[in-house]
Order: C-alpha cells, then sequence, then structure tokens
C-alpha cells in the first residue's frame, strides 16, 4: 500500500479516509488468503490508518487534519457498512485490530475516541459483527482502556440520553460475547469504593435482567477461550464472576454514603431500590458458581483453573474490613439498621465463598480463607464456612485430587461438587437466610463428625 499515500493527500479528509478503508480491506483479504501465519499488518499501512483515519500528522511540524462533526459521523456510517458487509470474521477481525489496537503512541487517543463512537453506533444500529471485533479487543486489550470504553458506552446509554437503556440492553440478544465482556469492564469500572464509582441504577437493573434470563452469559468467554493457565494481569478477568460477587458484598455498606441517614438509621431512595436488585444479583452469582462443576469437568479443568482469584477476594475482605470500620465509626451502635447491613454483608461473603470453594471456582485451604477474613468481624456463617465441613453432595463424580495444586491441604479436593443446574435439582438442601432475602445451598452437619468452633474474638 506504499503508493497509495500520494492518491489520499489531495483529497478531502472524508474522501481520504473512505478510500483507505477500501483498499485496507482489499489488502487484508489478499494477506488471509496468503495463509501467513500469523497474518500481520506491516507498520507502514499502521502509519496511513493514523494518518488518514485517525488524523495524526505525519510531521509533527504539520498540523492536523481535522473532520467536522458531520463527515464523522459519515466516516462511522461508512465502516459499519464496511464490517457489516464484510463476510469473512478473520478478515474483519484484522481490520478491527488495525484500526483499533493501541500502539502506544499519540494517535491512541484518537483511536479510543473513534472506537467508543463506533461501538456506541454499533450498538444502536444493531451492527453484531462490529460488537464481536469489539468483544475481542476487550479480551485482548489492558483493563485501562476496557474501563475507559465501558464508561463512554454506560454515559452513552445510561446517563446521557434518557429512555436509551433498552437499545443497550438488546446486545444481550445480538451479541452475547460482547455482553459479557461489557459485564466484565463494568464491574471492574465500578468497584463501589465511592458514591461516584456506584454502578447506575439503570446499569443494575440491565445486567440483573441479563443474568436471570441467562446465568451461563457470564461464562461466555471462558467457554470460548482455550485457556490453560491464568490470564495476563493487565486484561481483564475472564469472566465478570469476581467483579459481581464484590458488588453483592460491599453493596449493603456502600449505599450508605450519606453520613446523616447512617446517623438517622435512615435510608435513601437509591438504596431502597437497588437493595432488591443486589439480592437477585446475588442470588443469579450463585446459580452461575453451581453450573461451574461440570463445565470445569468437562474442560478437564477442575482443580486446576480458579475464576475466582485469592488476590481479589484478599482484596475484597480488605475493602469490606474498612466498610465495615466506618459504619461503626459514623453509626449509633444501637442502630438496628447499620447491623443488619453489616451481617448482609457478611452472610453473602460466607455464601459465596462456600459455593465458589465447592463448584471448584475457587481453590485455597480454609487456612488461607481464615487468614484474607482475620480483620472481619464475627459472623455465625462465616464461621461455618471458615471452621467447618465442605457442602457435602454425593451424586457428583469428583476429580482426580492430582488436578489440584492445594489438593494436599485442601478440604474441598476430597468431596463432591455441586449440581450442574440447581433449578432442576429437587435433593439438593436449600434454605433461605433471614438476612441474605436469597436462597443459598444449606451448611450441612454430618454425624459423628467433629465440628472445630474457632470465634473471631
Amino acid at each position: 500500500m506504499g503508493d497509495i499515500r500520494q492518491s489520499l493527500l489531495p483529497r478531502d479528509v472524508l474522501s481520504a479516509a473512505k478510500e483507505l478503508l477500501y483498499h485496507l480491506d482489499i489488502y487484508i483479504c489478499n494477506l488471509v488468503q496468503s495463509g501467513r501465519q500469523p497474518p500481520q499488518v506491516d507498520s507502514k499501512t499502521l502509519e496511513l490508518v493514523e494518518e488518514f483515519i485517525l488524523h495524526a500528522p505525519k510531521d509533527r511540524n504539520a498540523s492536523a487534519r481535522r473532520m467536522s462533526a458531520l463527515q464523522e459521523l459519515q466516516l462511522l456510517e461508512i465502516m459499519c457498512s464496511c464490517f457489516q458487509e464484510q463476510s469473512r470474521d478473520a478478515v474483519r477481525q484484522l481490520m478491527f485490530s488495525a484500526l483499533f489496537s493501541l500502539q502506544g503512541n499519540q494517535a491512541d487517543e484518537s483511536r479510543m475516541a473513534l472506537l467508543g463512537k463506533l461501538v456506541s453506533m454499533a450498538i444502536a444500529m444493531g451492527r453484531v459483527p462490529i460488537l464481536e471485533c469489539a468483544a475481542l479487543w476487550l479480551q485482548r486489550t489492558h483493563r485501562v482502556y476496557c474501563v475507559r470504553l465501558a464508561q463512554v458506552l454506560v454515559d452513552d446509554y445510561c446517563s446521557m440520553v434518557p429512555g436509551s437503556v433498552p437499545t443497550l440492553q438488546n446486545i444481550h440478544s445480538a451479541s452475547p460475547r460482547f455482553c459479557c465482556q461489557f459485564i466484565t469492564a463494568v464491574t471492574t469500572l465500578y468497584d463501589l469504593s465511592s458514591e461516584e464509582l456506584t454502578p447506575p441504577l439503570e446499569l443494575l437493573q440491565m445486567i440483573v435482567s441479563w443474568i436471570q434470563e441467562d446465568p451461563r452469559l457470564v461464562l461466555i468467554t471462558f467457554l470460548n477461550t482455550p485457556l490453560s493457565g491464568s490470564q495476563p494481569i493487565s486484561s481483564l478477568d475472564v469472566t465478570p464472576l469476581g467483579g459481581l460477587v464484590r458488588w453483592c458484598i460491599k453493596a449493603p455498606l456502600a449505599y450508605k454514603w450519606d453520613k446523616k441517614q447512617a446517623l438517622t438509621g435512615g435510608s435513601s431512595q437509591s438504596e431502597q431500590e437497588a437493595g432488591p436488585l443486589f439480592s437477585a444479583l446475588h442470588l443469579s452469582v450463585l446459580q452461575v458458581f453451581m453450573l461451574l462443576p461440570a463445565i470445569l469437568n468437562e474442560k478437564g479443568l477442575f482443580g486446576r483453573l480458579a475464576l475466582l482469584q485469592m488476590e481479589s477476594l484478599a482484596s475484597l475482605t480488605s475493602d469490606l474490613s474498612r466498610l465495615l470500620d466506618q459504619a461503626d465509626k459514623h453509626t449509633h451502635a444501637s442502630s438496628t439498621d447499620a447491623h443488619v447491613s453489616s451481617q448482609l454483608a457478611l452472610d453473602r461473603l460466607a455464601q459465596a465463598l462456600q459455593v465458589a470453594l465447592a463448584s471448584g471456582a475457587l481453590l485455597c485451604s480454609r487456612d488461607d480463607l481464615r487468614a484474607i477474613c482475620s480483620r472481619l468481624p464475627h459472623n455465625n456463617l462465616l464461621q461455618l464456612v471458615l471452621s467447618g465441613p465442605v457442602m457435602y453432595y454425593n451424586n457428583i463424580h469428583t476429580p482426580p485430587l492430582a488436578f489440584s495444586p492445594h489438593a494436599a491441604h485442601s478440604p474441598i479436593a476430597s468431596h463432591p461438587t455441586l449440581p450442574a443446574h440447581p433449578a432442576h435439582a429437587p435433593h439438593t438442601p436449600l434454605a433461605t437466610h433471614p438476612a441474605s432475602h436469597a436462597q443459598y445451598p444449606a451448611q450441612p452437619f454430618m454425624t459423628g463428625m467433629p465440628f472445630p468452633f474457632r470465634p473471631s474474638h
């Protein structure tokens, strides 16, 4: 494509960008057809993309060419059509990579700005090929930039334009793969560490409805990605499970940002509306965990791949300890509401740990758990999980102990796993805890087995 630059220079910015996209499509088609593995776009072509589509000046002293808002809209429509009309997925993915893979230079800001607008338009127009390409981009890109893209989409569909949430909600059926990556990105973005980093109610409602309708949605990236070990530290998690668990556990405390309300034992409107949603989300997340044993066994990964990382749990328990300390400082000691919120957060932590251990999503010993939970106040259910036997089921085959790196000292390795489909398992013991507002697998007591109880204080 070396000769193309001279032909593009005299053209106006929109015409030059359109012409380059046409030549880029032909170039990548030939590259894929040549059978070269892996096909790779050369640096000269990437420079043309930066100069004529991203408008990064080739010469530092030259002024950048700029598009008007109308021209930019027309370019986005042309790009949507280009990806929609290209039938070969390999070509689409390579073209998307050529346009939007971050290069660590000044053009990256232009890449991110254009990418946000393109994906937002693809959602509005239902352009599935672009959403599929964006899903892979989210899987391969540093989480800092994934979070930035998620923020743009949340702003566009949950903040700026009233009533546009249903448009975003439709991506659940249009591109489940993108939907899964989007959930992972927004749970990374909104960590409930402040009022600004608490998910908007519309976003929360949408995610709860997605997972209730299809619990396997949050596992799509994991199910469709060859995995041999842990993901790169800089990338998004392979599932949004860790982020969703963090949301459910921190929510009862994180929604009490108003200290006056905390002091009077009152609750905000957002807390009242969000409470049932987080309860429903918590139940759905537990149900997703219960799907994992069959999936991990089928992939030969039971005991070998932790979908819930100990580092993430350690960070979560540290945040929870801080939130509980803040609640103690700003709330009257006799406040029933504050006590219920604190116990609800600890109950949910206990339930998540119990089910994650039994399902093979969490690989650690009881000593590991006791260490990361050592600063938390006493909670009866958490004590059962930290000190007592693991849930006992005898209807699922147990994988070999050698699968687990912790098999020598982990009590979970010797126990069968949870049923794959809880909704159709009438003999699975379930109980309803008064503080949880959701069902969770009961902690059984086995006759004749000693039960060491270790109080926190």
